[in-house]
């Protein structure tokens, strides 16, 4: 499993949100290719990397009795946030106290800062060299659902019935499930494979929108400006500061959703913010929407010379309303972590995945643990013993699937 891991974390698969194509980086294709030689080589059937980058395969039934087809999906793609080229990832046995992960760069790991590290000492930690990301997520997702397989294979003692796997292109950029064939999958429920730490479970996200704001100004020069400038990033400035400042991600956590705005680019004459809006209730959710609308008309009414447009679209819903109604998903996977020792830590996702979206489109798909940590950066690690424990539970929910 370490080796499958380290092999896949070295294959760069940042997706690329600029790229309106499928998948948005070519050099997805790299490590989809590598994946599909792997499956091949476990036997499965039904392999598949269509024209988008989907990878799909099937491991049969191994018995004549009636048991529901489920599914195991993760992600292929790196965040486009952080550098994931050049991945150069080391085992460190950790016994507390700080990781030095560069000494050239002064980057250190340490449980000052995450103090979740202390929930690993005696244990194998996967780490980066402080120059990009590690790439956990989600090519932990992968190892584990292969790694399972393979069990599953090399022990047909364990009845179970047909297994399905999915891994999917530009997860990170919103787009996993754009092209996921459901109706191919044909699976009765699934689990994504990409959560963080042991014993997370996860069947609520966030409702989720983006807002782009175009502010038109007008230049004039300084000297002779006075009622006549329009100053384009004042408005956007004057704008953002009408939002909740208690609705910013760094003044919420749990169920408190939140604007972010995430990239803003501007001159006297033209400015651009982009925003994204986030509430896992859907009445709060569209309270957001309306404000940000709200201020874009006050302002517009405000500066009558200035062109102030908005764009508001919605990315994805919060799986909770799908996954409600098939609660024995949830009850079947917190039943598999309890036989394994595993504490279930069911929690809502302040984030998204495919599962969501997934949810939407007739697979119900909540959210496993990898056993990673701090992902999308250069701080991000993973602990051995964590990945061995999540393929252990797709094993167990696989065989508990059987029973129901």
């Amino acid at each position: 499993m370490i080796n499958r891991f380290l092999k896949y974390v070295k294959i760069a698969t940042d997706s690329n949100p600029e790229n309106l194509q499928c998948p948005s980086s070519d050099i997805q294709w790299d490590l989809g290719k590598v994946i599909v030689e792997d499956l091949k080589e476990l036997g499965l059937e039904d392999i598949s990397l269509d024209e988008k980058c989907y990878i799909m395969a099937t491991l049969p039934a191994n018995c004549t009795e009636k048991i529901p087809s489920i599914g195991f999906i993760a992600h292929m793609d790196t965040a486009p946030t952080y550098n994931g080229i050049g991945v150069n990832p080391r085992i460190v046995k950790y016994e507390g106290g700080d990781i030095v992960l560069n000494k050239e760069l002064n980057i250190i790991l340490s449980p000052k800062d995450f103090s979740h590290m202390n929930n690993y000492i005696g244990q194998d930690l996967i780490v980066t060299d402080g120059k990009t990301l590690l790439g956990a997520d989600d090519k932990a997702g992968i190892v584990e659902i292969i790694e399972a397989i393979k069990y599953l294979k090399e022990h047909p003692e364990i009845k179970h019935g047909e297994i399905k796997i999915g891994f999917t292109p530009d997860e990170e950029i919103g787009r996993g499930a754009n092209f996921f064939d459901v109706e191919k999958f044909n699976c009765k429920f699934a689990y994504t494979v990409d959560g963080g730490e042991l014993g997370e479970l996860e069947y609520e996200n966030f409702n989720a929108a983006s807002a782009v704001i175009k502010i038109k100004g007008r230049d004039i020069h300084p000297g002779t400006a006075k009622n006549s400038m329009i100053n384009s990033i004042m408005i956007a400035m004057e704008l953002n500061s009408m939002l909740p400042p208690e609705q910013r991600p760094e003044h919420t956590e749990n169920y408190e959703g939140f604007f972010l705005l995430n990239d803003m680019k501007g001159t006297v004459e033209d400015t651009t913010m982009n925003y994204i809006i986030r509430d896992h209730s859907m009445k709060k959710f569209n309270e957001k929407k309306n404000l940000i609308k709200a201020a874009v008309m006050y302002l517009q009414l405000k500066y009558k010379d200035a062109c102030i447009e908005i764009e508001v679209k919605d990315s994805y819903y919060n799986m909770r309303e799908k996954i409600e109604p098939v609660m024995y998903v949830i009850d079947l996977a917190k039943k598999s972590m309890e036989e394994l020792g595993i504490e279930p830590h069911i929690r809502p996702i302040r984030g998204g995945t495919d599962g969501a979206r997934l949810s939407y489109k007739g697979l119900p798909c909540p959210n496993l643990f990898t056993g990673g940590h701090n992902f999308h950066g250069k701080f991000e690690y993973i602990s051995v013993q964590s990945m061995e424990k999540a393929r252990d539970l797709i094993v167990k929910i696989i065989e508990n699937t059987a029973k129901l």
